[in-house]
């Protein structure tokens, strides 16, 4: 086990940048309304999320968790085990442990990561398969025997979390090993960054032959953003607990790849690129394709706004006004241009017409994941920027549009869609192999922790 003091430093670099905080002159207090939010908070964390995902969740045939259930939690459907779910439970469930001190997540991360150590890495060839069967074996669905790095970026994170609460050696080294694979088979040396998408040996779709199952051949061979920020997340939590050079030198080499590449002047992620960092663009595509490839996702802007300062914290870059005035105009720009000023709530997606400069609306659908983002990147611009009233008071309405239209107070857990907009997914099912439970858990952990931050952090630091 961890000595106390280790865990102590551990838990220190959990905390959101707190040094941010004091360079911005905020002097810490906790009022009678923080309280309260404090409160409501950790009740809906404990009885809504964690509490009705666990144990019911849990696989106790094959290890490993259930993946499909219905909107009252009956466990419906095939079950197979995506390296995605399967990783996330792992690490809600460690974080909980650290969060509640409550051994019994603890077991239940210890029932995780059994499952994606036995049944999940590849003992041949190296590095996590995307898909396995309930007993965790071969299955040809959707993936094949591709790999991803996005899954296996997630595999880095859970692992990490789970060492930090397990000290067991065997995780730290599974994700020294996951890291080290990545960086060999998918890292481009030449116009770094990393491609997500492998063949089971680990090469490049555009070094072989491969027939990819993806929907876009072409897209096979294109870097995107949705990899790359989760490979910063992952490394960044790698790096807590194995301050090794070249995750070191991964972890920066990615963050100023997001915020000086991949994120535009007005503060929003293009999501395709070339090899050598171009943005995709294909003239006379049919519309369809063009809003998938050209799209504004206003939930993974302000979700990155928040990864790249935890990134920022953890290389140790003090002050970084860079990182900072980038993840501000995310913020921005996702408020200005996402947000539902009436109702609360960030719309999905939108699109600017190319040569005009407006954006518009292009989906009006309130996605779960995107509610939580919203809501954690909220309360940490307030604190950033406790002057600017508009984050504060809009992470207050969107807790109360999550109360109200996201959170099912009845059977638990949150619906997949905002009700405003998507009254019929109020029987939607509410675990699938991509609807699990980190944004939301993340979301709410990581709120209590900046509320009680104003008169403990802070003021031991």
């Amino acid at each position: 086990m961890m000595k106390n003091n280790q865990l102590k430093r551990i838990m220190f670099f959990s905390f959101l940048p707190m040094v941010l905080l004091i360079i911005q002159g905020y002097s810490p207090s906790t009022n009678t309304k923080d309280q309260k939010l404090i409160d409501e908070m950790r009740a809906s964390l404990i009885t809504e999320i964690l509490n009705t995902w666990y144990p019911i969740t849990l696989d106790t045939v094959y290890g490993g968790f259930l993946s499909d259930f219905t909107y009252d939690w009956h466990p419906k459907g095939a079950q197979n085990k995506m390296l995605v779910t399967q990783t996330r439970h792992v690490w809600t469930s460690s974080e909980a442990a650290m969060f509640t001190n409550d051994d019994i997540y603890r077991k239940i991360a210890d029932h995780g990561f059994r499952f994606i150590k036995d049944n999940m890495w590849d003992k041949t060839y190296g590095g996590f398969y995307m898909l396995r069967n309930r007993e965790g074996k071969d299955i040809m669905e959707s993936f094949g025997d591709e790999k991803r790095a996005y899954g296996n970026a997630f595999a880095i994170y859970a692992l990490s979390a789970y060492y930090k609460i397990s000290g067991d050696t065997a995780a730290l080294n599974l994700a020294k090993k996951t890291f080290l694979w990545l960086d060999k088979h998918s890292h481009d040396p030449v116009h770094k960054g990393y491609f997500n998408l492998l063949t089971r040996e680990g090469k490049w779709f555009s070094q072989t032959n491969y027939k990819s199952k993806s929907r876009d051949k072409r897209l096979a061979n294109w870097k995107d953003y949705n990899s790359s920020i989760h490979l910063l997340e992952a490394f960044y939590e790698l790096y807590k607990i194995w301050p090794d050079s070249l995750v070191y030198e991964r972890l920066s080499e990615m963050l100023t790849l997001i915020r000086d590449t991949i994120t535009t002047q007005k503060g929003y992620m293009k999501l395709y690129f070339e090899r050598n960092w171009k943005p995709v663009s294909i003239p006379d595509l049919p519309k369809k394709i063009n809003y998938f490839i050209n799209n504004v996702s206003f939930g993974h802007d302000i979700e990155t706004a928040y990864l790249m300062l935890e990134a920022s914290h953890t290389l140790g870059i003090k002050p970084d006004t860079i990182t900072l005035s980038v993840a501000k105009k995310m913020v921005d720009h996702t408020l200005a241009k996402g947000w539902d000023k009436e109702n609360g709530g960030f719309y999905e997606a939108g699109y600017y017409t190319p040569g005009s400069g407006s954006i518009s609306i292009i989906s009006e659908t309130k996605v779960w994941w995107v509610q939580a983002e919203g809501l954690n990147a909220l309360l940490l611009m307030a604190k950033l920027y406790p002057k600017e009233e508009k984050y504060y008071d809009a992470f207050l309405k969107q807790w109360e549009y999550i109360k109200k239209y996201l959170i099912d107070h009845t059977h638990g857990g949150w619906y997949i869609e905002g009700l405003d907009k998507s009254p019929g997914k109020q029987k939607a099912p509410k675990a699938t192999v991509w609807k699990i439970n980190y944004h939301t858990a993340r979301s709410l952990m990581n709120c209590i922790k900046l509320l009680q931050s104003e008169h403990e952090l802070l003021k031991e630091n």
